[in-house]
């Protein structure tokens, strides 16, 4: 399938009924997660991050190596595929501009970008700096020849700052400067997000999969949700299990966990026989 193609029918999801796009991170989940069903996929900065033995921190992995594993997602999926895109790599409104061309390059159609500084005491940037790099992602979205997906986040809410009125009243401002998707990661109840949802009339993305916030499909949409995708929380759940196993070997030498791990009946069939 064409990358054209793939992003027309990105968009289409967008106006269609409320979707899960999971997120793998590495190139076996991709092609579990695209044989399962799903209808796109999104990558996970942090849970890229965990295989390469690094903290999620921002911008933990370069920009080069997070497209070149963006690259590998979607080579391994006819799926579209929209990439977590972190704050561009860098502060300047032209930093997040850049990353979306370049994901463009690597067949990508869609991506998010954050409102995260580099800044540790500081974290959130500054209302007129934040919207003036989603201004300057929309305008190198609308220059591909295709219709990319740009998502804009408002991160107040993972970064210590709770602050409902100014995360809607960014989006709302993200929103006017030529966003597709809203999202604000990290609201954990169904009033916060239905406010959300709201405020905007462009789609509104909700991560799921957040201790002390699990929502259903039904329950989300019914709030104005259109898109569900879950982070890092499939790689989680993963590394939980192998700490699980791990820790049962150590502790009590025995290998129980073994009767809960899939077995190798159930996985061949998604994978490849041979690299190409």
């Amino acid at each position: 399938m064409q990358q054209e193609e793939k992003a027309s029918i990105f968009r289409a999801l967008h106006a269609g009924e409320t979707f899960i796009i999971p997120n793998p991170w590495d190139i076996g989940t991709t092609r579990i997660l695209t044989q399962l069903g799903y209808k796109a996929l999104a990558t996970t900065s942090a849970g890229y991050a965990f295989t390469r033995g690094l903290r999620d921190s921002d911008w933990a992995i370069g920009r080069a190596e997070m497209l070149a594993h963006a690259r590998e997602i979607v080579e391994a999926t006819d799926l579209p595929v929209s990439a977590d895109l972190e704050s561009g790599f860098g502060d300047a409104p032209e930093d997040a501009a850049e990353p979306i061309t370049q994901a463009a390059g690597v067949g990508l159609v869609g991506g998010s970008i954050e409102d995260v500084s580099s800044d540790k005491e500081s974290p959130i940037y500054g209302f007129d700096h934040a919207v003036e790099r989603v201004a300057a992602a929309v305008e190198a979205a609308r220059a591909l020849p295709f219709p990319f997906v740009l998502t804009a986040r408002a991160e107040n809410f993972l970064h210590g700052r709770p602050d409902l009125d100014d995360t809607i009243k960014r989006l709302q401002a993200f929103e006017k400067a030529g966003a597709d998707v809203l999202y604000a990661p990290g609201l954990r109840d169904i009033e916060s997000i239905r406010q959300v949802c709201a405020s905007v009339s462009k789609p509104v993305n909700v991560v799921m999969g957040l201790a002390g916030a699990s929502f259903s499909l039904s329950e989300l949409s019914k709030a104005g949700v259109k898109r569900i995708s879950v982070g890092s929380a499939l790689s989680r759940a993963a590394l939980g299990a192998f700490l699980r196993a791990a820790e049962e070997m150590r502790d009590h030498g025995t290998f129980g966990f073994a009767d809960d791990a899939a077995t190798f009946a159930t996985l061949t069939p998604y994978m490849k026989e041979t690299p190409r």
